[in-house]
């Protein structure tokens, strides 16, 4: 088991920030990217967070991140609209298309918003919570540029693990979040296993012969490296347990994602993309509002009590209760506010390297780690983006 160090929400934001802006990233943009991936950590969702600097460092490394990028509305009309993101980093564009669609679900009781030219965004459940946030239900899906998921039946990666989200307003209750990928597991939690020198579960990858691969370090080579073999969809390989629903999900998130808004299929894209050349990510943000099909306070009366007899359920153990989509992260939040993000040695050495070769100051030093974060921008959960009724646009510009 590799080592790791907490540092506190404030230290690891400083030091993506620094990276970001020694890449040429404008302030603005740098400072809400860095807050949604220092969120998503708070999370606990390591494998889109700080971790995610040493994906992004390759993609500057080989020029496909447009950093000056501004995302720029296409087209649109009052319940629609097309986003270029201008091929950077996906959160700017994310943020742009998830506050326009919360937009246009305020005014006209839903909002369809789709990215294409993006790159990767970090935790889809990130966006589709700013719509719950605004008493609205939010849905998010992307393509990524990985691919890294087998179909059913098949032993060649042919899918990218497309992630879905949807984030419900509970009331009383943490606001309900379900965010999966539609493969067993997320390609970067294999990532955050061989960082962390950890086992993986037999059905997290398969070989090129369809067998189980455990190592860690192996499987991460086989889903980036490799050939063959790759992830399974969700439901694991074959059919038996449900494997094809997984993958049939991965494939309508394409289409939503992808398909619908111009953006690549990685498949097709591969056999002509030059090292260069961006991935050209497509995103989907639907913002729905509930109030729009009966009172909201009955509606939101009504999820509170499913909220509550889930809960009421017998568990098969004690110290295991029922929970529901969202409370593992929102629990994770509060312990790391208060005793820090973990950082394996492993990612703070690659981190290192990163910042050294950009020019930036390495800020992962042990005399800063483990302070908790104070009551500010950290705790602020994310309502620097979900603008206040009179201020749609806060979080990223959308005229």
């Amino acid at each position: 088991m590799v080592a790791s160090e907490n540092f506190s929400a404030d230290v690891i934001r400083a030091q993506i920030e620094a990276i970001l802006r020694t890449w040429g990233m404008s302030e603005d943009k740098l400072i809400l990217t860095a807050e949604v991936m220092v969120e998503t950590d708070l999370r606990g969702i390591d494998s889109h967070g700080i971790s995610m600097l040493t994906q992004y460092a390759q993609m500057q490394n080989a020029g496909q991140l447009r950093l000056q990028a501004e995302p720029r509305i296409v087209r649109q009309s009052a319940s629609t609209a097309l986003i270029d993101g201008g091929a950077g980093l996906g959160h700017p564009a994310a943020l742009m298309g998830m506050n326009l669609a919360i937009e246009k679900a305020l005014a006209h009781d839903v909002g369809v918003v789709s990215v294409f030219n993006s790159h990767h965004f970090g935790a889809a459940g990130y966006y589709a919570t700013m719509a719950a946030e605004r008493g609205l239900i939010g849905v998010v899906s992307s393509t990524t540029r990985v691919i890294s998921v087998v179909p059913t039946n098949g032993v060649e990666r042919v899918l990218g693990t497309n992630p879905i989200a949807v984030a419900v307003p509970a009331g009383s209750h943490p606001d309900i979040c379900l965010d999966i990928s539609t493969s067993v597991v997320a390609a970067n939690k294999v990532k955050v296993y061989a960082l962390q020198g950890k086992e993986l579960p037999p059905g997290w990858v398969i070989d090129g012969q369809g067998q189980p691969v455990t190592d860690s370090a192996q499987a991460f080579r086989q889903i980036f490296e490799g050939r063959e073999g790759g992830l399974t969809p969700v439901g694991g390989d074959g059919s038996d347990m449900g494997g094809h629903k997984g993958y049939g999900l991965g494939l309508i998130a394409q289409i939503l994602s992808g398909t619908l808004s111009g953006a690549s299929f990685s498949p097709v894209r591969n056999k002509t993309q030059k090292p260069s050349d961006p991935d050209n990510i497509g995103h989907f943000f639907m913002a729905l509002n509930p109030a729009a099909f009966r009172p909201f306070d009955e509606f939101q009366a009504d999820v509170e009590a499913i909220v509550d007899t889930l809960h009421a359920t017998k568990p098969v153990r004690e110290d295991e209760p029922v929970l529901i989509p969202g409370e593992p992260e929102w629990t994770a939040r509060e312990e790391r506010l208060a005793k820090g993000i973990p950082i394996p040695e492993t990612l703070k050495l690659k981190v290192q390297e990163i910042a050294e070769a950009a020019g930036a100051p390495y800020l992962l030093q042990s005399a800063l780690a483990h302070r908790a974060d104070p009551a500010g921008r950290a705790s602020e959960k994310w309502t620097r983006f979900s603008a206040p009724n009179d201020a749609p646009h806060k979080g990223l510009s959308i005229g």
